[in-house]
């Protein structure tokens, strides 16, 4: 009853002080579990249930969660009393990681910035950009995700429209555009063949830096070190976030050229007051052993091949289900608003509700049967497959049930449906 009572007081505390929506939104989905164990794939609640992480912190967790070897990394670095964050200091665990980083980049990463966070890895590269070109304007791709930073003087052009491209990069007002290799929040968009080449091509055409977000899709996501190195591109910069540091401690990396570097090198601050901390450190050089020992992005390759497989096979024939993609283990499941009348005004209702309602029913029906997963964030009709690289074949195999039993309710039974109306009215409840 005790550890009932703090429970409570701290989820109460969390929402009078700090998201109080966020609190309300899990109540609403009955999604407000709480964790004692996190590993691997596994995450274990204080009434008993084991909970399948497939969403990895939206590719954080690559190693699966505390993986032993990073844990004993930032314990030994604990132990021993080292340098933390110095000032006058030379950091030669940051020399170490930027070495590695840029050797397994390859291409014209030679130069290492480190910061805390997908956001600031992404707001030092404007910040190069801009210098290096003096240049102002921004490019990226609808339906992109790049952080939380408001930023100014930015322009979209269409994932995989090269055409749109080059009209803007003709402009010769843009210091860089900024793509992900694979759009993950976007919907898990594969890009056309070629779209990343002759980007690049054009960008180097018209003097616009060529810069690839690899916060969701770095780090053997894919199976490669990059997804980037699925094609042929040299980007002018790389950003690293998210799994650089085993998902542990806040820990990123904007990766560049020399000609980058040199152009603005001594202009801005040399790094923010976490970015080379000895921890984050240590975490992400352990992080680079235990993928590569454990061969993970071999595993990735293969077992996103799997998992595809197995889901095509399953959920082919039903028509609400669009398509099935992805790479490595970023995955999604696209879902398309039914043609017979009977499931298009029940799918019509819950668009009535809220957009997203849709969604958010199918996530707490996979939650209900033991699976942690999430829409995309810019897509609502995507569900993002990504469990960490670690996931086993018999995981993917109850996946694969699970997802099967959702979609085959969704098309059969009016519980589903009548779940949105529950949830609607939990919601004003609230």
């Amino acid at each position: 009853m005790l550890a009932t009572s703090g429970a409570l007081i701290k989820d109460t505390l969390y929402q009078e002080r700090v998201n109080p929506q966020w609190v309300r939104l899990l109540e609403v989905l009955r999604m407000n579990a709480r964790y004692t164990r996190c590993e691997g794939t596994e995450l274990f609640t204080e009434d008993g249930r084991r909970i399948l992480d497939f969403l990895s912190g939206n590719c954080v967790h690559n190693l699966g969660h505390n993986h032993p070897t990073v844990i004993e990394a930032v314990k030994d670095a604990l132990e021993h009393r080292g340098p933390a964050m110095l000032a006058n200091y030379v950091p030669e665990l940051a020399g170490e990681l930027a070495d590695k980083l840029c050797w397994r980049a390859g291409g014209r990463a030679t130069k290492v910035y480190f910061c805390s966070s997908g956001s600031e890895g992404v707001e030092a590269a404007i910040k190069f950009s801009r210098a290096h070109t003096r240049r102002n304007g921004l490019l990226y791709a609808e339906g992109a995700f790049h952080g939380l930073s408001m930023l100014a003087d930015t322009e979209a052009v269409p994932f995989g429209n090269l055409a749109t491209l080059e009209l803007k990069l003709a402009s010769k007002r843009f210091a860089a555009f900024i793509v992900e290799p694979l759009q993950s929040e976007g919907g898990v968009r594969v890009p056309p063949p070629a779209y990343l080449e002759t980007a690049q091509a054009l960008c180097r055409r018209h003097g616009t830096l060529f810069v690839v977000d690899e916060v969701q899709t770095g780090l053997y996501r894919t199976g490669r070190f990059l997804a980037s190195h699925h094609c042929n591109i040299e980007p002018d910069m790389f950003v690293l976030a998210g799994a650089l540091s085993g998902g542990l401690i806040p820990s990123a990396a904007l990766l560049m050229s020399d000609q980058v570097y040199e152009s603005v090198h001594g202009s801005i601050d040399r790094t923010s007051a976490f970015s080379e901390n000895g921890l984050a450190m240590r975490a992400g050089l352990a992080t680079l052993e235990a993928l590569e020992r454990e061969h993970l992005g071999e595993r990735a390759l293969d077992a996103g091949d799997y998992l595809r497989t197995r889901l095509r096979e399953a959920l082919t024939g039903y028509e609400m289900v669009k398509d099935v993609r992805g790479l490595g283990l970023l995955n999604g499941i696209e879902f398309q608003a039914p043609r017979k009348l009977g499931l298009r005004v029940s799918f019509q209702a819950f668009g009535k509700i809220h957009p997203g309602m849709f969604g958010q029913v199918l996530v707490m029906r996979l939650f209900q049967q033991g699976f942690l997963t999430q829409m995309c964030g810019n897509n609502c009709m995507v569900l993002k497959v990504a469990p960490p690289l670690v996931v086993k074949e018999r995981e993917a195999d109850e996946f694969v049930h699970a997802v099967t039993y959702a979609v085959e309710m969704m098309h059969s039974s009016g519980t589903f449906w009548s779940d949105a109306l529950g949830l609607a009215r939990r919601a004003i409840a609230k």
